[in-house]
Parts: C-alpha cells; sequence; structure tokens
C-alpha cells in the first residue's frame, strides 16, 4: 500500500478545532475564553405530556406488503454504511492519537488496530470503496509516522535525525544501452518542451535504463513523491528567479527531496549547500538552526547560485557541474583541454566522477518525468503540497510545548521546521506549525512566562484522568501544578488546558549526526495493515 506524508494535517486540525472548542481554561489568560462556544442549555422538562393514542391494526388486507428496495436506494443506504464506517475509524485514531501523546503507546496501538480493522473488514461491494481505501491509506500513514517517532509521547528529548541522499546510492554505469532505446528517447525529447536543453547521449541513455530497472525506479519512484511535497514552493521559486522549470530535478537528484539529506561531504538539505557556499548566499548556521535544511531559503538560495553560475560559463550544463564540484575545478578543466562543453570535459576524464555522472542522471530523471506514462511513472502517489501557520518566536521555546498546543506530535513539528537542529526554537524563529492552528498556538504561547517557554508543557486533562497521574507523567507536583494554573479559580475539569511547571530538558552542545535510511522499512504496527 502506498503512503503519504502529511496527509495526517487534516485529522488532526479537526481535532484541534473540536477540542479547544469545547473550552480551554488557562493561567492567567481569561481572554482565551473568548474562544469558545459555552456548551449549549438544555431546554427544560416540561412537567407533564399527553401520550398520544395507540395506533390502530389495519385489517390484514390492507396492510402495505414490504417494498424491495431499489438499485438508488441501496446505494444511498450502503453510503450511509460508509460514512459510519469512516466516523468510527475516524474516533478510534483520534482516541489512539490521544493515548498516544499521554505516552501510553499499548493503548495507543489498540485503538489504532481497531481503526484499521473497521476498514479492512469493509465488503469489496460498497458503491464507495474508493473512498474507505483513501481513508484506510491515511489512518496507514498517520500511524506509521508516529511509530517512527517512536510511538509514545513522541520522544521529547530525542534531537531529529538525518538521511542519506539517494545520489550516492545510483552507480556508474558502465553497460551498454540497447539500441532500440536511442531512437525511442530522441523522439520523446523531439516531442516534449523543455526549457532546460535536453540532449540524449549514451550517458543520458544509461540512466533511463537504469531508472527503468527494479532498483532505480525506486529511486525514482521516492522521489517523485516526495517532490509533491515541495514542486509548488521550487516551481515558483525558479520563476521567480528567471531559471527553467527542470531544474527541480536537480534537488531530485542531489536530496530525493529530503531537507534533511546528508552527504558524505557534509553537503547539506534539498540542495546539498556545503557550508562555505551557504554563507555566501545568506543561509545561516548557528547551533541552533541551519538554514540550509530550511527548504524555502536553501531553495532561494540555489536558484540564485545556479543563475550566477550560468551567467558565469553561458552553458546550463557547465553551470550544473560547477554547483556540484565547484566553479574552481570547472574552470580548470576547461583551461587544460581549451574545451568550454560538458560532454567533452566528462569524455576526457577530467571532472570528478561524481559530477560526470550528476549531469546524465538529471537530464535523466527529466525525460521521464516528462514522458512518464510512457516508462510507467504516471499514477505514482505523490504526497500532497506541505501546507503551514507561521508563529513568531519570541523566547526560547521547547518543541514539545508547541506540540502540546498545536495538539500534534513532536515528529510533525520537526518535520515542518526541519532547520531546526535541537528540540527548541531560538528567539527570533519563525516556527511552522499546522495549518489553521497558528492563531492558537500563538495565544495561548504568550500566556505562559517567556523565561518558562523552554520547559513548561500544556496538557488537556480527560475524563477521569486526576491530577496527581498528570503530575507523575511529567514529573512535577501536583501542587507545582495547581499553583501554576491558579487562575482556574478551584479544582482543574475534565477538557481544561493546564500549564505543566516542568523541569528544563538538558540541551546538548552539538546535534546527533545520525545518517538514517532514505526510506525507513514500515514499521510493524502498521505493516500488517498494508497487506
Amino acid at each position: 500500500m502506498s503512503r503519504r506524508k502529511g496527509l495526517t494535517l487534516s485529522v488532526w486540525l479537526m481535532v484541534i478545532a473540536g477540542g479547544l472548542s469545547t473550552g480551554c481554561r488557562l493561567a492567567r489568560v481569561p481572554v482565551l475564553r473568548n474562544y469558545f462556544v459555552p456548551p449549549a442549555t438544555k431546554p427544560p422538562e416540561p412537567r407533564w405530556v399527553v401520550p398520544d393514542p395507540p395506533p390502530l391494526d389495519a385489517p390484514p388486507a390492507l396492510r402495505p406488503l414490504p417494498m424491495p428496495l431499489d438499485e438508488a436506494g441501496f446505494e444511498l443506504a450502503e453510503s450511509g454504511r460508509v460514512e459510519l464506517l469512516i466516523r468510527e475509524a475516524e474516533a478510534h485514531f483520534q482516541a489512539g492519537r490521544r493515548r498516544y501523546q499521554e505516552g501510553d503507546a499499548e493503548a495507543a496501538r489498540r485503538h489504532f488496530d481497531q481503526a484499521i480493522d473497521l476498514l479492512l473488514a469493509a465488503p469489496d461491494r460498497l458503491p464507495e470503496r474508493a473512498r474507505l481505501e483513501k481513508k484506510l491509506e491515511e489512518l496507514v500513514e498517520a500511524i506509521h509516522r508516529m511509530d517512527l517517532a517512536g510511538l509514545g509521547a513522541g520522544d521529547t528529548s530525542a534531537e531529529p535525525g538525518f538521511q542519506r541522499p539517494p545520489l550516492e546510492d545510483i552507480p556508474a554505469l558502465t553497460f551498454l544501452v540497447a539500441p532500440e532505446l536511442k531512437d525511442r528517447v530522441s523522439e520523446q525529447v523531439r516531442a516534449m518542451g523543455s526549457q532546460l536543453p535536453v540532449e540524449v547521449n549514451d550517458a543520458v541513455l544509461g540512466y533511463i535504463q537504469y531508472f527503468t530497472s527494479e532498483r532505480g525506479r525506486k529511486i525514482m519512484a521516492a522521489g517523485l513523491r516526495r517532490m509533491g511535497c515541495y514542486r509548488p514552493l521550487i516551481q515558483r521559486i525558479l520563476d521567480e528567479e528567471g531559471l527553467p522549470q527542470e531544474l527541480i530535478h536537480y534537488a531530485q537528484a542531489e536530496s530525493g527531496f529530503q531537507p534533511r539529506a546528508v552527504s558524505r561531504k557534509r553537503a547539506m538539505g534539498l540542495w546539498q549547500f556545503v557550508r562555505g557556499r551557504a554563507r555566501e548566499y545568506g543561509l545561516a548556521q548557528t547551533p541552533f538552526v541551519d538554514e540550509r535544511l530550511d527548504p524555502e531559503k536553501s531553495t532561494r538560495a540555489a536558484a540564485r547560485h545556479l543563475l550566477d553560475l550560468y551567467h558565469h560559463f553561458g552553458d546550463w550544463y557547465l553551470a550544473m557541474a560547477a554547483y556540484n564540484c565547484g566553479p574552481g575545478i570547472v574552470e580548470r578543466a576547461v583551461e587544460r583541454t581549451g574545451y568550454a562543453d560538458f560532454w567533452e570535459l566528462r569524455r576526457r576524464n577530467v571532472l570528478p566522477k561524481e559530477t560526470a555522472n550528476h549531469v546524465p542522471v538529471i537530464l535523466a530523471m527529466t525525460i521521464l518525468t516528462k514522458n512518464a506514462q510512457e516508462y510507467g511513472l504516471d499514477g505514482l502517489p505523490s504526497d500532497p503540497p506541505i501546507e503551514y501557520d507561521a508563529v513568531e518566536i519570541t523566547a526560547p521555546t521547547h518543541l514539545p510545548l508547541i506540540a502540546d498546543l498545536a495538539e500534534c506530535t513532536v515528529s510533525e513539528i520537526r518535520e515542518l521546521n526541519p532547520a531546526l537542529l535541537k528540540n527548541l526554537a531560538p528567539a527570533g524563529y519563525s516556527l511552522r506549525v499546522p495549518k489553521e492552528t497558528g492563531a492558537v498556538v500563538s495565544a495561548v504561547l504568550q500566556s505562559i512566562p517567556a523565561e518558562r517557554r523552554a520547559s513548561w508543557r500544556v496538557h488537556r486533562l480527560g475524563e477521569g484522568e486526576s491530577l496527581a497521574a498528570v503530575a507523575q507523567r511529567y514529573r512535577a507536583t501536583s501542587q507545582s501544578i495547581l499553583v501554576a494554573n491558579r487562575a482556574l479559580g478551584g479544582r482543574p475539569e475534565a477538557g481544561d488546558l493546564l500549564l505543566i511547571p516542568a523541569a528544563a530538558p538538558p540541551v546538548k552542545a552539538s546535534p546527533k549526526r545520525a545518517v538514517r535510511s532514505a526510506a525507513p522499512a514500515k514499521p510493524a504496527l502498521v505493516r500488517r495493515a498494508a497487506n
């Protein structure tokens, strides 16, 4: 089953809207009560009721015969059943998500299993089966992401990891190309439009042949899926900077659209900037933030760097090569040979091997994507564009606190903010939060003392949940929670949003740089549902 990143946004946004509207009380912020609608009052019971007369039995001959349900009526009834199944599955998922945030992994798994089982057990003949399958994919992907995060109140202490760029898994090709492939690809290139010059030769054909093999197709499919997250952003910036739209495949080759990709040479981000070049184009690097990992800022910097290289060399292939290995290396290669032509430099082996293969890879990806149907790449799942609200951080703020306020997972906040190197957003940082949660997060955040935002948490008190249990979970005391929430004016009630005076977590001096596989195996939690 395909997996879709980002599809959890609508799920927990509904939870936030629904959960917060039932009543949220916070210390020292009485104005927040204006956000919520008070529960409707129950109408008074009537003092007396006149009973209806008993129904008269119709004579046997006059009783209507049961009518068979026509096709339209059957579909209407079955459509209602689909809606009920989706609602029940969603209810179990939301219950599991709440248990996940509370750190009760076993209860979360039970609810997740029930949600998946409801949809898997639905009859195949239902008229809206496709709707059920779409919901199943959304839930499986959401549960998968939580499982990767550790399936427990999310791991709030571990720092975010990094991925290996797919370019390091693409081999240098030496095998022969099928003769009939050249004619077919040449015809495709002549028929397709492209702002970037596209040349067909054995090097390009070799990578087309590789990307249509079993192993290469997986790399291609993963990149196209992830492209959905950033395509609108990258296309907009390339257009604004006056670059060919096909250069989006440069990021596909460099990082597979993984914003936290790190190469063996310590190049980072969607566009694989090294430290010095990143500073040259205004990408800040601090102990807490590395803007090479910021998709929007790094795309803007990459577009300007590529354009500068094009103006310098007057050729897009040489510009792409210089981006990969540095303009100095390309300049020296041109001076030694007298050829300002990428293919001639490649033939003479005066460019680094990775650079020599880089341009053919990008051209092969361009041809395959523009002719996706002919290569069986059309209809592949694509992640939806990433959407978010921005919250200006005025004091160092712990990401678990932000996740509490947005009622999502820490991993989701990390994914929206890949440039953060730690679980702490520094003052002055524009923090991205799930779409339609920015106003609530910002308003509630302002109620928390600035000096406490790096440690305190927020917890919505559940039905039947004791203050002692909450205190034990956050390693606080019941008395300290009561003091922090004295504005509640009494004992906290179910549904109240409590400030939790937790101790400040330790902040490490440098981030972990453990490199994870670009495509982690699906955990056991959702593997059963995908079969």
